[in-house]
């Protein structure tokens, strides 16, 4: 029996409550992404009087604050992910759609800086983190492959350190931005600038 059924529940009415429960849940995430992308500090109370839900709710559905801010990174991920397709259909070298996807993911940054809590956020799950970056991961490492095959990227490092070089700059951007130590806007033309040169673009075209 879940907490949203009672003793009494017939089998027909539990699919039901299943899915008014479902309903609510997803009504208490959307109003989370709405509220913590202009106030990054909301509570659960807040985000319980945005969703028109109670705080015992959004207790139900979401047990803390951190495992509220986990789905909204979740959520933040897949409208991202969308936005990928999307951008990956349009026409252009390995190079152009790279930056196309930097862009996408520093523009969600820069919309929730609530993101910004979750870099900073103590005890979060390694692996929950990491299964979220997984897509973006694959998908580097196949425009960077497809990048070194064509000549676009300096072929020598393996692809895998490029990833994992990008995803560090793009890491230490973010947490500029967090220390204060750099706008959004400076983050973001640094962190091309970084992608560039470690994917040897800038030493290549420099060299013809």
């Amino acid at each position: 029996m879940t907490a949203f059924e009672t003793p009494g529940d017939t089998p027909r009415a539990r699919p039901r409550r299943r899915a008014d429960a479902e309903r609510s849940r997803v009504a208490v995430l959307d109003a989370a992404v709405r509220l913590l992308a202009e106030r990054p500090d909301a509570g659960m109370a807040a985000i319980a009087a945005a969703a028109d839900v109670t705080r015992q709710t959004v207790y139900a559905h979401f047990g803390t604050r951190g495992a509220l801010l986990d789905a909204v990174a979740d959520r933040i991920t897949d409208q991202a992910m969308a936005a990928m397709d999307e951008a990956e259909a349009e026409s252009g070298s390995a190079l152009d759609a790279l930056l196309r996807l930097q862009d996408i993911g520093w523009e969600l940054f820069a919309r929730n800086p609530v993101l910004l809590q979750l870099g900073a956020r103590a005890g979060t799950d390694p692996d929950a983190d990491r299964a979220r970056h997984e897509p973006v991961t694959a998908r580097l490492t196949r425009l960077i492959e497809e990048g070194q095959a064509a000549g676009e990227f300096d072929a020598a490092p393996p692809a895998t350190w490029l990833v994992a070089a990008v995803t560090a700059v793009s890491h230490a951007a973010g947490d500029e931005v967090r220390a204060e130590r750099m706008s959004g806007d400076e983050a973001a033309t640094w962190l091309r600038t970084a992608t560039l040169d470690l994917l040897g673009v800038r030493r290549r075209d420099s060299a013809t």
